[in-house]
């Protein structure tokens, strides 16, 4: 058996603010509300202080977003998946909004250490009303340190049922998807910046009287991406898509993470501004 590690996190709006209540269970945990944007939304950190998975490790993340809340979400550092010959290293995060309800999830890169087995999965449910952003980085070794993936495998999947499955699996051993142009083209990171939206509703538009999409917002996914493709146009390598009307992703291929995060940051900045009127307020753990 190894670690086990559960959270849940509640936030609901009171007032003028976003508040939290969370439950932990093993290694994994939340550090303090931070509100360095004003009360409407609450910042906080997920921890996991062994700093890293290894077979056998799993951990699972509840995110409950209420009515009218905001709450964003990051991490200190990268998440870890070392070697490891003990069976899959797995993170599964949950992610529920209400009517209304916004959330940021941006965690700092994923590292796929030579030799892991690892699978991170992400789980969408969105009420009416409700918008979610959010990215992935994932690094194949260790690009930084020069340290290749050149044994084992790692599972990425993204999962908003009935609009969006992204399923994908790297095998160190997969030289063609490694290599070739239409895979990773010889990079070793991959980025994903995603907004999902549910449109509100109408009442009584429908037949027998039923609520029906409201049309407000429907162009918002449309404005989001030639956002994203103005920033990205010099990046060969980049993507910007809208696989259902109320989704957006932009895809990034590169040879370092740091670049990448620079450039995703960057769009992810003017998709706040275009949906919500919102700066870029980044959480105060980047800049350490």
């Amino acid at each position: 058996m190894g670690w086990q590690g559960r959270l849940r996190l509640d936030y609901r709006r009171d007032g003028e603010r976003t508040t939290a209540h969370d439950l932990h269970e093993g290694p994994l945990r939340v550090l303090q509300r931070l509100y360095p944007e004003g009360p409407a939304v609450c910042h906080h950190v997920l921890v996991h202080p062994p700093g890293g998975l290894v077979g056998g490790d799993r951990l699972e993340i509840d995110v409950n977003v209420d009515a009218g809340a905001h709450a964003l979400l990051t991490t200190p550092g990268a998440t870890r998946f070392y070697r490891s010959e003990d069976g899959p290293a797995v993170q599964r995060a949950r992610l529920r909004l209400a009517p209304g309800a916004r959330l940021e999830w941006l965690p700092l890169e994923t590292l796929a250490y030579d030799g892991c087995a690892g699978e991170n999965h992400l789980e969408l449910e969105l009420a009416a009303g409700s918008q979610a952003m959010g990215w992935d980085l994932l690094a194949l070794g260790l690009p930084a340190s020069d340290l290749p993936f050149r044994q084992g495998s790692f599972l990425q999947r993204l999962h908003w049922p009935g609009r969006w499955l992204e399923r994908g699996r790297m095998d160190a051993a997969d030289v063609p998807l490694r290599d070739s142009p239409l895979g990773w083209a010889g990079r070793g990171v991959l980025g994903l910046l995603w907004f999902a939206q549910e449109p509100a509703l109408k009442p009584g538009a429908g037949p027998s009287g039923q609520p029906v999409p409201a049309s407000s917002g429907a162009s918002l996914p449309l404005r989001l991406a030639e956002r994203a493709r103005a920033l990205l146009e010099a990046e060969p390598l980049a993507g910007v898509t809208c696989p259902h009307p109320g989704l957006v992703v932009a895809r990034m291929l590169s040879d370092r993470v740091e670049p990448m995060f620079a450039r995703l940051r960057a769009v992810r900045a003017a998709w706040r501004h275009e949906a919500w009127g919102l700066a870029e307020h980044p959480p105060r753990i980047w800049a350490t």
